[in-house]
């Protein structure tokens, strides 16, 4: 986190929120289920069951009824905070924020789809061009089992059992039969280990399965599946929402990334509550190295697309022209005050404690 603001945003989820605690200038505006932490990172192409793929929101672990201006703020910190790593003067910042909400403003009523700017058109091109045989490379090495080391290590023989145990649930047997392929026989664990996976891998349980899918004459298929535990949210709740964390990610998922949601399941492993996900070849987030201040503002513009859709489509039209007039500029374009005002304040905060951040780490060294 330390080599770079934007990293940095990136992984301060909680100081987000505390940050977000201390602005006054925020309305509230009616809740639904929103990403939670909606930062450049959790957007990118997602498969649906069926291989159409769609740029949505892929990561909803934070997920929860809450205020959709969270969201939006994330994401420009998050936009605002690359632009700054990339050097880009405070005017390209202030062109970003008025195309991100201008793009919102669209995709609440899912009108004309700004144009894909060069990071989204890049992966997305990668996105379709790619098979099982490149998610086996990536994960596997191109092998059935998955390659111990840095990023994959061996479960004990009780984990083992219960991977084997949760796969032979009929409810769960049945949902991942169903998801897999069609006209599939028979499904069983062929390897099974955790995986190291970000920060938030450790301390919790995240596991990757591989399955072997039987298709009788047709041959046999596989499968990884990502077994993720569902932590508790950080971000603010303003709704009723499932008591289960599991439940609540994947509810939260159909709402908003309805490619992705529609092909998880909750469960329980080893007593925790895990969301099983199988992995697409074309799940890919959008990585963005350097902005220059067009592609900032294209990206923004359409990022902010994304959400808006997202966002609108668990509203009637009434409840999206409500969402629309809080974001409304007095101008014809642009960002509302208070939401300039706002990442203004959130831009002095997370800068402030990424060099705190830095100094700590710095003093440990």
């Amino acid at each position: 986190m330390a080599r770079s603001v934007h990293v940095f945003v990136r992984g301060a989820v909680p100081q987000f929120y505390e940050w977000i605690e201390t602005l006054r200038t925020i309305p509230s505006l009616p809740p639904l289920w929103i990403c939670g932490d909606c930062h450049l990172g959790n957007l990118g192409p997602l498969a649906d069951a069926d291989g159409r793929v769609d740029v949505q929101i892929r990561d909803l672990d934070q997920t929860v009824i809450g205020n959709p201006a969270h969201d939006l703020l994330r994401l420009g910190l998050s936009l605002s905070s690359a632009a700054r790593s990339s050097v880009l003067p405070g005017t390209a910042t202030s062109a970003m924020v008025d195309s991100l909400v201008s793009g919102y403003r669209a995709g609440l009523f899912a009108g004309d789809q700004p144009r894909e700017p060069w990071a989204v058109h890049t992966v997305m091109r990668q996105a379709l061009g790619r098979r099982w045989r490149d998610l086996a490379d990536d994960r596997m090495n191109g092998r059935d089992r998955l390659p111990r080391g840095k990023r994959f290590w061996d479960l004990t023989d009780r984990e083992r059992h219960a991977v084997d145990a949760l796969f032979n649930r009929p409810a769960i047997l049945q949902q991942a039969m169903a998801l897999a392929s069609p006209g599939i026989k028979e499904l069983r664990v062929g390897d099974a280990a955790y995986w190291r996976k970000g920060c938030s891998s450790l301390g919790s349980l995240r596991l990757a399965v591989v399955l072997k899918l039987d298709r009788g004459k047709s041959g046999p298929l596989r499968a990884v599946v990502d077994v993720k535990q569902a932590m508790p949210p950080v971000a603010p709740i303003g709704g009723t929402m499932p008591n289960d964390n599991a439940e609540r990610v994947v509810e939260g998922a159909r709402a908003l990334a309805p490619n992705l949601g529609d092909r998880m399941i909750p469960a329980h492993l080893l007593g925790r509550s895990v969301v099983l996900r199988e992995l697409k070849p074309q799940d890919l987030k959008i990585e963005v190295e350097q902005f220059s201040s067009r592609q900032a503002s294209r990206s923004a513009e359409y990022l902010g697309y994304v959400v808006g859709r997202a966002h609108g489509r668990q509203i009637d039209r009434d409840g999206r022209r409500e969402l629309a007039r809080a974001f409304s500029a007095r101008r014809e374009e642009g960002a509302p005050p208070w939401f300039w005002e706002a990442m203004v304040e959130l831009a002095g905060k997370s800068e402030a404690a990424y060099l705190r951040h830095c100094r700590r780490i710095e003093g440990a060294a």
